[in-house]
């Protein structure tokens, strides 16, 4: 089976001593129960566990049940050490508060049970987490699948990967597009609009969630005002309703507003967004023509080709913590920008026969990166960015 390369760290994050709840977060449909199943299979450690995905939502009591028989077992088996692992926890309200308090109380027994959490709501569990966890807790962020992951566990060809998008569920859909299109919906889409969002918060206008979800994903890699989003929407409300809306979905993992870079911030809050989906699959269910027609219409296949290439940056920076945003400034355009501390680097995304890049030139003289980088035509090929790891463009 295949590991993902976040199965080296958290094994040797479980293997130390114990000094952190270790917490493992990403967007729906991604690996992170299987990677847990494989670690805990290799582990030269003891462990039980639990998942709440039939427990009422009030019974936030069970979680200290499954603590008690963690305790009862390390007792009677005399263990040196154990794990205790419990899935979709954010699923029961209240959560943190009780996983605090036996926490806390293990440390003070000095009792050596090790604590690791996972679910399928990145926006709850970031909820919890920030409510009474602070400083007992570390992230491991997962990530959608990237083009070398879809390639090495399944065979796929780049061109595949940028239409079909990262979605390890829906390898072997991809023969039937319908049936494809139909998981992603409702595996994913409706999943974690239905079951993350409104399960958890107080969504007026449900059906413009979905809708303004629709429409951002259809205009991933494009540079669109939320006044003329409104203009495209039903029973829309106003633009901070959008924008709340947009960033609901951004921390579900399905589709971000980047904005604008500019040194100054309030510049940046108050630029046009440039809508980018996590998850390439997320807009291509939208797009109305097939795998093999999309490649034959250059310009649309240019707009998912970009799409494609920023999926890769925005769930790089996610799993870095680092800073997308897009330049604009009149004419002149760079498509994306990443920023790490200090250090920025100016991305350039070029597909069929493109050469222009006076936008480049514009921003280097006025923003001075440590990198100007040209994906694409005339730049380094797609299939190689896509492969390489990132952090050595900001050395």
């Amino acid at each position: 089976m295949y590991r993902r390369k976040e199965y080296t760290l958290l094994k040797q994050r479980l293997e130390e001593p114990r000094h952190f709840i270790q917490v493992l977060m990403g967007p729906r449909q991604i690996g992170k129960s299987t990677l847990v199943k494989q670690v805990i299979k290799d582990l030269p450690i003891p462990h039980l566990l639990f998942a709440a995905d039939d427990v009422p939502t009030s019974q936030k009591k069970w979680i200290s049940d499954c603590w008690a028989q963690a305790r009862l077992m390390l007792r009677a088996q005399r263990l040196k050490e154990m794990v205790l692992v419990i899935d979709e926890i954010q699923k029961l309200t209240g959560w943190s508060e009780t996983v605090k308090k036996e926490w806390d109380a293990d440390t003070y027994n000095d009792v050596p049970i090790k604590v690791l959490l996972l679910g399928s709501s990145r926006v709850l569990l970031e909820r919890g987490l920030a409510d009474s966890m602070a400083g007992r807790y570390e992230e491991i962020r997962m990530s959608h699948w990237s083009y070398t992951e879809m390639r090495d566990a399944f065979g796929w060809t780049f061109e595949q990967y940028v239409f079909y998008g990262g979605y390890p569920g829906s390898a072997i859909l991809i023969s039937d597009e319908l049936r494809w299109r139909d998981y992603i919906l409702s595996s994913i889409v409706d999943a974690t609009i239905n079951k993350d969002i409104l399960q958890d918060t107080v969504i007026t206008k449900p059906a413009l969630l979905r809708q303004t979800f629709e429409l951002c994903a259809a205009y991933s890699g494009e540079i669109v005002s939320l006044t003329k989003m409104l203009g495209q929407l039903q029973d829309a409300g106003n633009t901070t309703t959008l924008a709340g809306y947009i960033n609901l979905l951004s921390q579900s993992g399905l589709v971000d507003g980047l904005q604008k870079y500019a040194m100054d911030k309030a510049r940046k809050r108050a630029s046009i967004p440039k809508y980018q989906v996590y998850n390439n699959a997320l807009k291509d269910i939208y797009v109305d023509k097939s795998f093999q027609d999309a490649q034959m219409d250059r310009k649309l296949w240019g707009r998912i080709f970009e799409s494609a290439v920023g999926c890769w940056l925005m769930n790089e920076a996610f799993r870095h913590r680092w800073a997308l945003y897009y330049w604009r400034d009149g004419a002149d355009e760079v498509d994306f920008v990443l920023r790490r501390l200090d250090k920025t680097v100016a991305i350039e995304v070029k597909s069929n026969n493109e050469t222009d890049t006076h936008g480049l030139h514009v921003f280097q003289e006025k923003f001075h990166p440590v990198q100007s980088v040209i994906v694409g035509q005339s730049g380094i090929p797609a299939e190689i960015f896509l492969s390489m790891d990132l952090q050595e463009l900001f050395t």
